[in-house]
């Protein structure tokens, strides 16, 4: 028999922005582009690791500009996280159609389309194989979506979140426009605090900090990243 391949962690969160699932020019939906997260996502779990993801919805709608230009903050907020689920729905059917069992759980209730956010429902999906998509973010306002991968990561005990970018790791500036920003391997969560580095928002940082959970930040279009790290592998930049 071949031998086992080993993994250092056995539940995963994986946090994809909407802008990630978009065209390179403009807004939507790129199913070119989901179809290869779905692909890579399903590598993944060929290697019996357990399987969630949040995913935002910012190439759809943004609350936070929207708020800027006039907009109700609640409301542009509510209405961003509407756009969470779209994103999910359509990341559900990629995945659906290479064979990967899935289940959408949102933090607002839609029952025609997706299963309400039940923590434990959540973690028996997980046990049994599924890969769950929580969308809606926490269902509140004035909290990112990233705030919402550290909570849902903390509610369901997973080993890492892995913070899918289109850069390869942390930089203390923005490496598309200085050249000589540099860029972190390993960062305490301190350290993103007093740089105010651009990993995740404060709130996020601070939920992973109390809960120790180590955040994970890698390109998503460098090949097999995901495998790598749960191999073991420093690919990127990783925060605890």
């Amino acid at each position: 028999m071949p031998n086992k391949i080993k993994t250092i962690y056995k539940r995963i969160l994986i946090k994809l922005s909407g802008e990630s699932l978009c065209p390179s020019q403009g807004s939507g939906v790129d199913f070119d582009i989901i179809e290869k997260v779905a692909l890579m996502i399903k590598d993944v779990k060929s290697l019996k690791v357990e399987i969630a993801i949040v995913i935002g919805g910012g190439n759809i709608f943004r609350g936070a500009p929207a708020s800027k230009s006039g907009m109700d903050r609640t409301s542009a907020d509510y209405t961003g996280m509407l756009a969470t689920v779209i994103n999910a729905m359509a990341l559900q059917s990629a995945l659906e159609n290479i064979g990967t069992f899935t289940r959408v759980m949102t933090a607002i209730e839609m029952p025609r389309i997706a299963e309400p956010y039940i923590r434990r429902r959540a973690i028996r999906h997980l046990e049994k194989g599924r890969i769950v998509i929580f969308a809606g973010g926490t269902g509140n306002p004035y909290f990112t979506t990233d705030t919402s991968a550290a909570l849902r990561a903390a509610e369901t005990c997973a080993d890492v979140i892995l913070k899918a970018t289109k850069v390869d790791g942390v930089y203390s500036d923005d490496p598309m426009l200085n050249p000589n920003a540099v860029k972190f391997d390993e960062l305490t969560y301190i350290d993103v605090i007093k740089k105010r580095l651009k990993v995740m928002d404060s709130t996020a940082i601070t939920l992973c900090m109390d809960n120790k959970i180590p955040i994970n930040v890698f390109n998503m279009n460098e090949k097999n990243a995901i495998r790598r790290i749960i191999q073991g592998e420093k690919v990127g930049t990783t925060v605890r």
